[in-house]
């Protein structure tokens, strides 16, 4: 660990940054723009912007988080990530960007529902037609968990925070569809996660 001794370091983006990888790979493989929101430590967006060279990885996070970030970009040294941008989902006006992919890790069951419904009615402002928004993470199926392991983490975070907790997907597929968008892959992940992806229409 000693070489992140600097830098904020989540060893679970260690773990899922290669299952996640082999799916965006794919899914963004005709992307150019990608807003990552909620962009944590900047693990995530140092491994996937070395691995796709073809596409311009926009971080963003809350103030707070953005050092920590600058600090795995400047040591990576890419030329495709651009600085980190300040992003809180409750702020009224999102930054003027256009972009054809959106990306989230582990975000939906950590914000209150009523952000995730601000997040959703936001995302036109910033993803263009045909864009695609992937997101990964934990989802209940038909309003049950995915396995015991899933079942104990919902418990852990509503200990936690009463507004935490794992979303079902068709709840978020409502979001999405109010917000244009259609769910057009899912994909099981390795520690009972997925990868879901989601189309904006024409």
């Amino acid at each position: 660990m000693n070489a992140h001794a600097n830098k904020p370091f989540a060893p679970s983006c260690e773990r899922n940054r290669d299952p996640i990888l082999a799916v965006l790979r794919e899914a963004f493989a005709d992307r150019r723009h990608v807003l990552e929101i909620g962009s944590g430590t900047g693990q995530h967006a140092v491994h996937f912007a070395a691995a796709m060279p073809h596409l311009s990885w926009q971080c963003s996070e809350c103030a707070e988080h953005l050092a920590g970030i600058q600090s795995w970009l400047d040591e990576a040294g890419l030329g495709n990530t651009p600085a980190p941008i300040a992003l809180d989902v409750d702020q009224p006006d999102w930054p003027p960007l256009r972009v054809d992919a959106v990306f989230t890790a582990n975000t939906l069951h950590i914000m209150a529902w009523s952000q995730v419904q601000r997040l959703f009615a936001q995302l036109p402002t910033v993803l263009g037609d045909n864009g695609l928004l992937a997101v990964y993470g934990p989802f209940n199926i038909d309003g049950r968990h995915t396995s015991e392991s899933n079942a104990a983490f919902d418990r852990w975070l509503h200990e936690r925070g009463p507004h935490m907790g794992i979303r079902d997907l068709a709840a978020v597929d409502t979001l999405a569809a109010s917000a244009g968008l259609r769910r057009v892959a899912d994909h099981a992940l390795p520690a009972n996660n997925r990868c879901v992806i989601w189309r904006r229409a024409a």
